[in-house]
């Protein structure tokens, strides 16, 4: 009864004009770039976090969370229909869902796609729902040495979990606690890494750091990018599947609920990650293996399950530990810190309208994706054929301003421009940001709460193993740690991460 009441509440703010207007504002937005290969909701939010200090916090989120969740959607109309995947977590909807749509059931494939997403989407919002108070009502009873503990799993399972090399992960993620630590330190007054500068005695603004490492960098990738962008589209006929493609879809959209609704707490984890481990997953348990390739339904349904409901999930940790199991959970945990929101489990019970709001905006924006998206797809297909040199400097100027009207001045835009360089380098060094992001996201909530446990334990460093919960978060690290160097977890992570490339 409880959860019943506050759900109510949830809806009562979620169904307010001004909240679903932005709610539709996001999934649009969110399905859009979904659509466009390369801008991803990542640079998407990053550029829109100017925008969110007029916005009130509530509306703020609702569209920023449709942004993240609508991209799901997005990326896989065009990975169907031209084989261009617009995220990487349709990369595997593209195997099975292009070749149905070369044998005429592109229409099929996208109504699977869709009703997989929406039921996936649904159930793992009852899921955040139902978890997120248990969860948070556990974390309440956390002190400053469980949650030094916490972040180091998150940021351990954010190093093993980052596609690409494990030293460049973890390279990245010092850095970002580099980058975290610039600024005044708040015991001894020092100034840290300023070089002088008085602009950067208060830190480095999160927005400039984001904006340059994916919108800024995003623009110089592309631009320097050569190849054309024509495609061939395949027509729509028969949007609705055949009963047996409900009979193959469903176990298979099912199974990737569950594991998608998993992955996506994981720290480090996400729809990409969800997604390939489905569609391995589908092969395994499949009879015959040998369709997957060409033209699978399960080889749709259940990639496209689980990466819808990664993309729900993620935000249970964000919310009730405040601890960002991916990128964009980072940067939605920037837009809190923007409003004075500290997330975490106190998010539940201080600000309930918010996080239930939240919640049940979910439920209302799946609904609206799939009364969106079939109808529109013939516009989402005709964005591809927008060449990107007539996107970038509306998006550059867009930018620009929302930096400028950070602080009004144009320390900020130098900021991003350099992190914007920063960025490009890294995708040529194949070092992925994310990490980055996070160490600089938790580098100083580490540091304060190292600092807190030490001073309550008067200096004891065996705290931090004495505590159980504590200790038991840094016996999860250390297997974390461990599994690196396990054959078959290497061997597997790696071809994971190959595909996803």
């Amino acid at each position: 009864m409880e959860l019943f009441s506050h759900l109510v509440t949830g809806f009562e703010t979620s169904l307010q004009p001004a909240n679903l207007a932005y709610c539709l504002i996001g999934v649009i937005v969110g399905t859009a770039i979904g659509v466009l290969p390369g801008l991803g909701p990542l640079a998407t939010i990053s550029m829109l976090l100017p925008l969110t200090y007029a916005l009130d916090p509530v509306s703020a989120l609702i569209m920023l969370a449709g942004i993240y969740y609508g991209a799901q959607y997005g990326g896989s109309t065009t990975a169907i229909l031209v084989n261009l995947p617009g995220e990487a977590s349709s990369v595997v909807t593209a195997i099975d869902g292009h070749k149905m749509a070369n044998s005429g059931r592109a229409g099929a494939a996208l109504s699977i796609a869709a009703l997989a997403s929406v039921f996936a989407g649904t159930i793992s919002t009852f899921f955040v729902a139902g978890f997120s108070p248990l969860l948070a009502s556990v974390a309440l009873s956390f002190g400053p040495a469980e949650y030094f503990s916490l972040m180091v799993v998150g940021l351990v399972a954010a190093v093993i979990l980052a596609s690409g090399s494990l030293l460049k992960a973890i390279g990245m993620v010092l850095v970002g606690l580099i980058l975290g630590s610039v600024g005044i330190d708040n015991n001894s007054g020092a100034y840290r890494f300023t070089f002088g500068s008085i602009e950067l005695s208060t830190g480095i603004e999160f927005v400039s750091i984001a904006m340059g490492l994916f919108a800024f960098a995003d623009i110089i990738a592309h631009v320097s990018d050569k190849t054309s962008n024509k495609t061939v589209i395949h027509k729509i006929t028969h949007l609705w599947p055949t009963r047996q493609d409900f009979k193959d879809a469903t176990p298979a959209a099912t199974r990737g609920t569950i594991l998608g609704s998993i992955l996506g707490i994981l720290p480090g984890g996400g729809a990409a990650l969800a997604s390939f481990s489905a569609y391995t997953l589908e092969k395994r348990v499949s009879r015959h293996p040998e369709r997957f390739g060409n033209g699978a339904v399960e080889g749709v349904a259940g990639p496209e399950a689980a990466n819808n409901a990664a993309a729900q999930t993620s935000f249970i940790p964000m919310l009730t530990l405040g601890i960002p199991s991916n990128g964009t959970m980072a940067l939605m945990m920037g837009a809190m810190m923007i409003h004075n929101i500290a997330p975490g489990p106190q998010v539940i019970t201080q600000q309930p309208v918010l996080f239930w709001g939240l919640v049940t905006s979910m439920f209302v924006g799946n609904v609206m994706l799939v009364l969106l998206n079939l109808p529109l797809v013939g516009i989402w297909v005709k964005l591809i054929s927008v060449p990107y040199r007539y996107l970038y400097p509306a998006i550059l100027m867009f930018c620009v301003i929302g930096l400028y009207s950070i602080q009004n001045q144009t320390f900020e835009i130098t900021v991003a421009a350099v992190f914007g360089l920063l960025g490009y380098l890294f995708m040529r060094m194949r070092c992925e940001p994310a990490p980055l992001l996070l160490g600089f996201i938790l580098g100083p909530m580490l540091e304060s709460n190292l600092k807190r446990a030490m001073l309550l334990a008067k200096g004891d460093a065996t705290t931090f193993f004495t505590r159980p919960i504590s200790a038991t978060m840094l016996l999860i690290a250390l297997l974390l740690l461990l599994s690196v160097v396990v054959p078959q977890f290497r061997k597997k992570r790696e071809e994971v991460f190959t595909e996803e490339a």
